[in-house]
């Protein structure tokens, strides 16, 4: 279903704003309220597009049919989160895409807030952000904010950006082989080097729901599988022209606006010690420097996806 405006002589819906695409795989149970909140929206020019990117749960395969008269639902095989997200741009009207995971939320005004913003800004920015509230398991804010530097060494943005179709375009696409995670970061990675940059809303309007014991994320996956140095490891060679020190010194000397919060010292030692440790090492390292509540760790709304622990914490 599209929310949209229509034109006064016919009564046709026209294109919509904004397309609200969410990835779904076996997440029927979180549907209810995300639709919920959607509806509660005070900005309704929008239409939904569900991608079901091969679910096997029964539940989710109800729920998914139940809601062709409120949403476009489109079925793939299973592919992973970045295919899905692809999917669902590929298919979407509108200029302006949000990405909404399926087990997330967002505060009524979060589309009045971000939409306009983003509409008003310069070409130059292709992505808006609010803050995140931590939901379910633990709870607490998360402050995002927009750091080239930064950037580098953790997800300082949030996976509930509001870009633009041209900046998605310009970027590549999410890297469909990332299925294990931190495919949001290297998304993020990709905006940065296509020469968008993000504004944040300070706002906590997008509600990130932390899962439990007994429904684990796919954060948990990589905290027990101590992923961490194989995933960064591989976005530094899909970004290799970012990650010389050269490089590195060069936009640490560029982004000295204020906003940076991982220090030069830190970032370059995290780099270097991920090039000389075995990963066991680099990863039993990382685990120790994150223990503690998700809630105080700088990166804590990036739990399922380019989410994680990080291989630096911040100052």
């Amino acid at each position: 279903m599209t929310v949209s405006a229509t034109t006064a002589d016919t009564g046709r819906k026209t294109q919509p704003a904004v397309s609200v695409v969410v990835p779904c795989y076996d997440g029927g149970r979180f549907l209810d309220a995300l639709m919920r909140s959607l509806a509660r929206q005070t900005f309704r020019d929008f239409e939904i597009v569900i991608v079901d990117d091969g679910s096997r749960d029964p539940e989710t395969l109800r729920r998914l049919e139940a809601l062709r008269d409120e949403a476009r639902v489109i079925r793939q095989p299973n592919a992973g989160p970045s295919a899905a997200r692809n999917t669902g741009i590929l298919a979407a009207q509108a200029a302006i895409l949000f990405m909404l995971d399926c087990d997330d939320t967002v505060e009524p005004d979060f589309l009045a807030e971000t939409v306009p913003l983003l509409q008003a800004s310069p070409p130059d920015v292709g992505m808006v952000f609010s803050d995140v509230r931590l939901a379910g398991a633990e709870s607490g804010v998360s402050t995002r904010y927009f750091n080239r530097f930064d950037l580098l060494f953790t997800n300082t943005l949030s996976s509930g950006l509001v870009m633009r179709r041209k900046a998605w375009r310009a970027s590549g696409g999410y890297d469909e082989a990332m299925r294990d995670g931190y495919e949001d970061w290297d998304f993020s990675l990709r905006l940065t080097r296509a020469g968008y940059r993000g504004v944040r809303v300070a706002k906590p309007l997008y509600v990130y729901q932390i899962a439990s014991a007994a429904a684990p994320s796919r954060s948990t996956v990589i905290d027990n599988r101590r992923l961490y140095g194989a995933l960064w490891r591989y976005i530094r060679e899909h970004h290799r022209d970012s990650y010389t020190v050269p490089a590195m010194l060069r936009l640490w000397r560029g982004t000295r606006d204020g906003t940076g919060r991982v220090p030069l010292w830190k970032g370059i030692a995290a780099y270097l010690l991920a090039l000389v440790l075995p990963d066991m090492i680099f990863n039993l390292m990382i685990a120790h420097l994150h223990r503690g509540p998700r809630a105080d760790r700088p990166d804590a709304n990036t739990v399922r996806s380019a989410h994680a622990a990080s291989p630096v914490t911040q100052s």
